[in-house]
This record gives structure tokens, sequence and C-alpha cells, in this order.
């Protein structure tokens, strides 16, 4: 039975993955890839990976959403490619999908692993699950360069307003005037929203979740109450807003220079203070993670919603 479902699994992946390359329509194709997204979520958790899965998820709706507003504002193209372009691109996608079914049909069984060191020294880090272990302790410089990352992402979507709507609110994705069942929508379900992030959020330390994960389920229930029309979009020039962006990646690195002081190198944590450290670092990133991505669906100030 469990064959057959991961059967069903693979192919309805792979359907999703062709559907989405070859529909004609930018909209049609980010609806798949949507689908496709969630689809591999569930391939993750038939995998044991749930951490993993919980990120595809949201990394997917939120990558759908950019793509769907993509879509609504691009030009239609012009010519379409010739066939020998089309042929040499799908030659090149054969011969990468060949390279990465050799490498894994070819790997070695059972598979190198590092999960008994990373989960040797948890004890110590009176921390319970692997996967916050690696990314906050043991890779923590990859995790505050990836929050960079982002915050850096959302000044370049922030300077493609005009310069006399850099201050100012962007627009609201959806209808001028939100359907009764949505408004609806968006007073019952922040709430359970809310709860379920703070749920996740704590729970990130000892089991499967995280500011991640967490950060995009408000980020998505407050995106919900502005396309509802109960919340307005903020002004980019508030002072608040871009400290609550700022304010997660500061004191991650602040905590990373505490660390010269005792331990005596950046990002390690003194003993008997690294739950404690890791907890306010997950808390303050998951609210400036929460902004940031709501802010980067929402675009540059002063974008006109497409007609």
């Amino acid at each position: 039975m469990e064959l057959m479902l991961d059967a069903v699994l693979v192919a309805t992946l792979l359907a999703l993955a062709l559907f989405s390359l070859a529909a004609r329509e930018a909209r049609s194709a980010a609806i798949g890839f949507m689908g496709f997204g969630l689809l591999l979520a569930l391939a993750w958790v038939r995998l044991g990976a749930v951490d993993v899965a919980l990120t595809e998820a949201a990394v997917g709706a939120l990558t759908g959403l950019l793509l769907l507003g993509a879509a609504s504002v691009a030009v239609p193209a012009g010519e379409p490619p010739s066939p020998p372009l089309r042929l040499a691109l799908a030659v090149l996608c054969a011969l990468v999908a060949g390279g990465l079914a050799f490498i894994v049909l070819n790997a070695p069984d059972p598979a190198p692993s590092l999960a008994s060191a990373a989960v040797e020294p948890l004890a110590a880090l009176d921390l319970g699950n692997p996967v916050t272990a690696v990314l906050l302790a043991y890779r923590a410089l990859d995790t505050l360069l990836e929050t960079v990352v982002v915050v850096l992402a959302l000044i370049g979507i922030w300077s493609l307003a005009d310069d006399g709507d850099w201050r100012g609110a962007p627009a609201v994705p959806g209808d001028t005037w939100p359907s009764p069942p949505l408004r609806l929508l968006a007073r019952v379900l922040p709430p359970v929203g809310l709860v379920v992030a703070v749920h996740i959020l704590w729970i990130g330390a000892d089991a499967p979740g995280g500011k991640f994960q967490a950060a995009t389920l408000i980020a998505a229930m407050w995106l919900l109450a502005m396309m509802a029309g109960l919340v307005a979009p903020p002004r980019l020039g508030d002072t608040r807003l871009r400290a609550l962006v700022a304010g997660g990646p500061a004191l991650f690195i602040a905590i990373g220079l505490f660390g010269f002081l005792t331990p005596g190198s950046f990002l390690a944590y003194p003993d008997g203070l690294a739950k404690p450290l890791i907890i306010v670092i997950e808390v303050a990133l998951t609210a400036s993670l929460a902004a940031l991505l709501a802010l980067i669906v929402l675009g540059p100030g002063g974008r006109r919603p497409p007609a």
C-alpha cells in the first residue's frame, strides 16, 4: 500500500512538473508550480524529513505568490524560441537530469552521514532537534548570511519604486472591494494561524519547526488581513517597521560578537547559555522574517495593482 502511495505521489509530481513546463500561460504555470511544491512537501514527509517538508511548503507558497504577481504584470513574450534553441535546452535538461540520476543510483549504501556527530553534542546544547542545532549552533554563520540575503532582497525590491514612492505604502494584491467570504476568513483564520505559529516556533528547539515556518505563517496572516481590507498596508518609511526588519539580524550579529568575549570566537555560545541565546535569536528572527516575507510579497512602495 505504501509503495503504491509513493508511486502515485511520484507520478503526480512528474505530471505537475511537465504541466508547469508545457503551460502556455504564465499564470497556469505558476499555479502548477505551487501544486508541485505542496506535493513535494508531502514527499519530504514520506522520506522522514519533516523540517524540510515544512520549509518546502513555506517557501513554495511564498514563491508561488511571487510568481503569480510577476505573471500578472509580465509582458507577453514575442516570438517563441526557435526549434534549435528549444532542442538545445531539452538536451541540456536531459543531461542534468541524467547526471543527477546517475549520482543517486550510484551513491554508497549506506550513505555517508554526519547524523551521529550532529546528535552527540545535543545534550550540551540542551536542544532536542538536530536540525536546529545545525542551523543555529554548528552552521550559525550560514543562517546569519541567509537572513541578511533576505534583507538585501527586500532592499532590492524597494529600490524599484520611483523616488517619490520610496516611503509610501505598497499596493495590496487582490480586489479593491474584498468579498464577504474573504473578510470572514480574515477575521477567523489569523488567531488560529498565530497560535499555530507560536507553537511551531516554540517546539523548534526540540522537534520539527522553527523560526522560518512560524514567520511564514505570521506573514500569511498579515497579508490575509490586508487583502480583506481589515488592516492598512504599512508605510515603508515608518521607522518602527524598518527597525523590525533589521532588528532580528542585528541582534543575531550582536550575540555573535558577544562570543568573542567568552568562548573566544564569533557566534560561539558561552557554556550553559546556548539554548537561551538560541531561543532569543529565534524569536527575534521570527518577527523580522515575518515582516520581511510580507513586505517582499507586497512589493515596492507606490506600486499600482495590475489592471
